[in-house]
């Protein structure tokens, strides 16, 4: 197995040399005589169940799980689409902006409801919404937020114990919590209020949800900030000293999305394992290790953010930069 990861990245040394993989792992046979290369933001542990039944039941194809973050996933996947059989990120602006691009390959015949689909080639297969964590303990005395008000509220009344014990995403580098960002952002003021807030408490920063929900774990934050839910619930079950909070006031959930590359070297294959893991997770009802895709009909499409060309408003050159010029503005002033 070590000898066919090796191999693989030898005959790619760009992406091997350049990027630095939070993740790398095979699965299957090692001399199977095709090797599906995913890109991915999704941690490997979620995506094992996945990946193996589908090995199972083609042995002749292994799947090599590489792992980044949303930001650096998009970068590396722009610049050698070739290299890759799929990508699959939880940062829906991105994903749509990359198959508008034309780098996604058009997909017929999935059974799929047709508001998590655009133009056939970009597919969503989670529900999955932001949350508050915090840390029980942090609010001893305190009745636990229910929504953003809520938690502007505590953390005026009580700055002493959560200065610098505030966790949320540095959008700047973050995909996903630059998409989460801007929906707050569009759905309601109460999110900069939030911010300005937060930032004058001197706010931690954080790449990836995992890490966010690690410092709450171990004491270091009180509180994180639109952290993904899925992560907070695996690592809830193992834990119970924290607690999520989904915002009452207004949600924001997204849609974790994969794409089949345009040029991928083994797009058969990458259909069959988008297929696979459309049904793969439609049969889990919720006990498989990612959630399912909300096909309800007051919580799926209602609630999830739009696979629309509105997505990418911000992806737009100059709203980007003004953008994060009033986050930084508000985030980053105690810092």
């Amino acid at each position: 197995m070590r000898i066919l990861v090796l191999l693989a990245f030898w005959l790619w040394p760009g992406v091997a040399l350049c990027q630095d993989w939070e993740d790398r792992r095979l699965f299957g046979a090692a001399d199977a005589p095709t090797v599906l290369r995913i890109i991915s933001s999704t941690d490997t542990s979620f995506f094992v169940p996945i990946i193996e039944e589908f090995t199972a039941a083609s042995p002749d194809v292994a799947v090599e799980y590489l792992v980044t973050g949303t930001a650096d996933l998009d970068r590396v996947f722009r610049a050698s689409p070739e290299t890759f059989d799929l990508a699959i990120s939880s940062a829906m602006d991105l994903q749509l902006k990359l198959t508008n691009d034309g780098l996604a390959r058009r997909i017929e015949g999935l059974d799929h409801p047709v508001w998590a689909v655009w133009r056939q080639s970009l597919f969503g297969f989670t529900t999955e919404p932001a949350a508050i964590v915090i840390r029980k303990a942090a609010f001893a005395g305190m009745p636990l937020p229910q929504g953003r008000q809520d938690l502007i509220d505590a953390l005026r009344a009580q700055p002493n114990r959560f200065r610098g014990r505030i966790g949320t995403y540095d959008v700047r580098q973050s995909g996903l919590g630059y998409l989460f960002a801007t929906q707050d952002a569009r759905a309601s003021e109460t999110f900069w209020r939030l911010m300005e807030v937060m930032g004058g408490l001197g706010t931690q920063l954080y790449c990836c949800s995992g890490d966010m929900i690690d410092d709450l774990v171990e004491g270091r934050i009180a509180v994180a900030y639109n952290v993904l839910g899925s992560y907070a619930a695996a690592r809830a079950q193992q834990d119970d000293s924290i607690e999520i909070i989904l915002p009452s006031d207004f949600p924001t959930t997204m849609m974790r999305t994969a794409l089949v590359s345009r040029s991928a070297p083994h797009p058969d294959q990458a259909r069959q394992f988008l297929a696979h893991l459309i049904r793969f997770q439609a049969a889990q009802g919720g006990k498989g290790t990612l959630p399912p895709l909300d096909t309800s009909p007051d919580n799926g499409a209602a609630s999830a953010i739009a696979l629309e060309p509105a997505l990418m408003t911000y992806l737009d050159t100059l709203k980007r930069r003004t953008f994060l010029q009033e986050w930084t503005d508000a985030v980053i002033q105690a810092n």
